[in-house]
């Protein structure tokens, strides 16, 4: 005889099997990496770091430039974080994806190469990073040098920066966006292209808007400053950047950069590249 409990509980299994049986292997995988809670700490703590390190760089030198009377200079200014970006990606992509950045953590899942449900905490470890990094710096500096924010440059309006950031940062997420399509195959050579060209955008536009392209890097030194009055430049541009940037690998790539692009936002840290 067939225990009534057994069937109860066998009842009860029933719907959540076929739930599970309704998921791809993708979507499988998916799930249980992201509840994997120790995999998605070494994720969200990588995101931290990476940008930590990044804002130290830029923000950093920004301050020494400020504090010796410009002797660190423009180009050493955009090389710091450029370079940073590339040694930051070489080392801890394959953890994270090294996003760095939440208008790429955004990017990335307009794309569908990951998941929403994963943006929100990658964005909250990586404006604490900058956070961390920032007060940092006013820890070691004072206030003397400033903080390393970016701001509208002399001589240009809050639209012209504006502009520039969505101009920037249209070009950055593309950059990412290409180098991480399959049809691409550049391999590592991806953190030299989205290092170069962090360092020649900021070449030209840092005068004009500090060439953020990126709202954890602004937010960090606007933060303990206490002055976000242009924060909404470096928030809003890169984002309206993002989304065209979005719609230009969509009308070169298609939909979706497929398995490259899902190891590229994911990294490879238990994560599913496979399919």
């Amino acid at each position: 005889m067939t225990n009534p409990t057994d069937q109860d509980g066998d009842s009860a299994a029933e719907p959540l099997r076929q739930v599970h049986l309704g998921l791809s292997i993708s979507d499988q995988r998916l799930i249980r990496n992201f509840n994997d809670t120790s995999l998605e700490n070494r994720r969200l703590f990588a995101e931290f770091f990476g940008t930590f390190l990044l804002v130290i760089a830029a923000a950093g030198a920004d301050i020494v430039n400020t504090l010796t009377h410009g002797s660190v200079g423009r180009v050493a200014l955009v090389t710091a974080p450029a370079l940073t970006v590339i040694a930051v990606i070489l080392f801890m992509g394959a953890v994270s994806g090294a996003h760095l950045n939440p208008v790429v953590s955004i990017a990335f899942a307009l794309r569908r190469d990951f998941s929403w449900r994963r943006v929100p905490a990658y964005i909250f470890a990586q404006l604490i990073g900058a956070a961390a990094a920032s007060l940092l710096l006013l820890t070691i500096f004072g206030s003397a040098g400033g903080s390393g924010r970016t701001e509208p440059g002399p001589g240009f309006t809050d639209l012209q920066a504006f502009a520039i950031e969505i101009l920037l940062t249209c070009g950055l997420v593309s950059t990412i966006l290409g180098a991480a399509s399959g049809a691409q195959n550049v391999g590592s050579l991806s953190a030299f292209a989205v290092g170069s060209y962090i360092l020649l955008a900021g070449l030209w536009a840092e005068p004009v808007s500090g060439a953020s392209m990126n709202p954890a890097r602004t937010f960090g030194p606007d933060l303990v400053s206490l002055n976000v009055s242009t924060l909404w430049i470096y928030v809003t541009g890169p984002l309206i950047g993002s989304v065209i940037a979005v719609g230009i690998a969509h009308i070169l790539r298609g939909p979706g950069g497929g398995r490259s692009g899902r190891k590229a936002a994911q990294g490879t840290l238990g994560t599913d590249t496979d399919h």
